[in-house]
């Protein structure tokens, strides 16, 4: 049996979690949207570099499209 103190924590910790959740939708919603906008061609603008193979590795492109980044922890390795 929940006290009514557990009760206000638990609606306040929803109603937290929940508006974070909005949050998140509501920012990947704008995210699309600008890259549908765009036709993509934003996210790669940083890399003009005249050599496009040094593209992915210059400080300028924030990430490289052609590479998979998995981490050990997403392979189901732990660290320790």
């Amino acid at each position: 049996v929940l006290s009514l103190l557990q009760k206000w924590a638990l609606l306040a910790l929803s109603a937290c979690s929940s508006l974070s959740c909005l949050g998140c939708l509501l920012g990947l919603l704008v995210a699309i949207g600008l890259t549908l906008g765009n036709q993509g061609q934003v996210l790669l603008a940083p890399c003009a570099v005249t050599d496009i193979a040094l593209a992915p590795v210059s400080r300028e492109c924030p990430f490289d499209p052609t590479r998979v980044y998995v981490s050990a922890s997403g392979l189901g390795m732990g660290t320790g």
